[in-house]
């Protein structure tokens, strides 16, 4: 089969041809059908510390992941030849103590596909069946790829009740856009939405955004001045930029949440007296997730209107990867999905 990979510790991918997975007990065989990027992708692509630190080659990369499944080994007793599914990219351990309590989004010994285990950019992929998620056949195939990464965003939004509320979002990459729409279909009263890119910021506007700004260009007061001066009830921080995290703490207002999910290059100083403790709020930070619970709520979204259409820019061929990865390092795209 073709695949995607990361065949040596340098910068950029290879396409190659390589055996087709076998299946381990437990385990499906999954034809793709669509795999999208993701900015974990690009640090591999690119070879930066983290991921030298983090991955062995070689590797096939790609989480992000839908497709039929063509084959089932033994003991798979909940998916069948034929299944049209998603996949959870972390395959837990089950025993831990997060596991067994509710909390196997940060199992201690999880694996990722794409990254400790071979994954999606490829023709097939051997599956766990624990990690497949059956997925309603409305969904079209380009756009069912993505719930994973929608569910980072499911998982942000929602960890609290945001109807009739004020929500800032901070970053309009894939993640911050897939926010700005979960919160608009949640109920969501107002949506402000910053980035630097005006590109981003249309796609914002596009799918629900009702002020989308460039902090650099305009002044983010403005938040306080349509919220009474207030400030708004949640900010999410999706970009992971210094800036951008002490906008969130600065416009919360008293007593909101700020939740963290885009993930820092360096450390960040924070003022932890007065951007939280005096202001009594509540952070949440986020990883991944809540397994299955998100992807539950998910369904439950698309069922109530959630359109991500618009952030869905570019499909490719696989061997066309290069491309998929130059737009994300250019910023102009949404999310790219590629079709084996």
């Amino acid at each position: 089969m073709k695949a995607v990979i990361k065949a040596a510790a340098v910068p950029g991918l290879e396409l190659r041809t390589v055996a087709d997975p076998v299946p381990a007990e437990g385990e499906v065989i999954l034809k793709i059908l669509s795999t999208s990027l993701c900015g974990t992708d690009s640090h591999i692509y690119q070879w930066d510390n983290w991921a030298q630190q983090r991955i062995h080659p070689p590797r096939i990369l790609g989480h992000e992941m839908y497709g039929e499944i063509v084959a089932v080994a033994k003991g798979v007793t909940t998916v069948q030849v034929g299944d049209r599914v998603a996949a959870e990219s972390h395959v837990t351990c089950g025993k831990c103590f997060q596991c067994r309590t509710g909390n196997a989004h940060v199992c201690k010994n999880y694996k990722i596909m794409g990254i400790d285990r071979d994954g999606s950019f490829a023709e097939y992929v051997a599956l766990p069946e624990q990690v497949c998620w059956k997925t309603a056949p409305e969904i079209p195939s380009d756009l069912a790829c993505l719930q994973e990464s929608l569910g980072n965003s499911v998982h942000a939004v929602l960890t609290e009740d945001v109807t009739g509320h004020t929500i800032l979002v901070t970053g309009c990459g894939p993640t911050g856009l897939f926010a700005i729409a979960v919160a608009r279909t949640a109920g969501a009263a107002t949506i402000f939405a910053t980035d630097i890119s005006e590109y981003r910021l249309e796609l914002a506007r596009r799918v629900g955004a009702d002020l989308a700004f460039n902090p650099q260009k305009a002044d983010p007061s403005v938040i306080l001045d349509q919220t009474s001066g207030e400030g708004v009830d949640a900010a999410l921080e999706m970009s992971g930029h210094p800036t951008s995290i002490h906008m969130c703490f600065k416009y919360v207002k008293n007593a909101g949440r700020v939740v963290l999910f885009g993930i820092p290059s360096a450390n960040v100083a924070l003022d932890v007296a007065n951007e939280i403790i005096f202001k009594g709020i509540r952070v949440h930070g986020i990883t991944g997730r809540r397994l299955f619970e998100t992807w539950y709520r998910l369904g439950g979204l698309f069922r109530a209107g959630l359109d991500i259409r618009p952030i869905l820019t570019h499909t490719l061929p696989l061997e066309e990867f290069d491309k998929g990865f130059d737009l994300i390092h250019s910023g102009q795209c949404g999310k790219v999905v590629m079709i084996p």
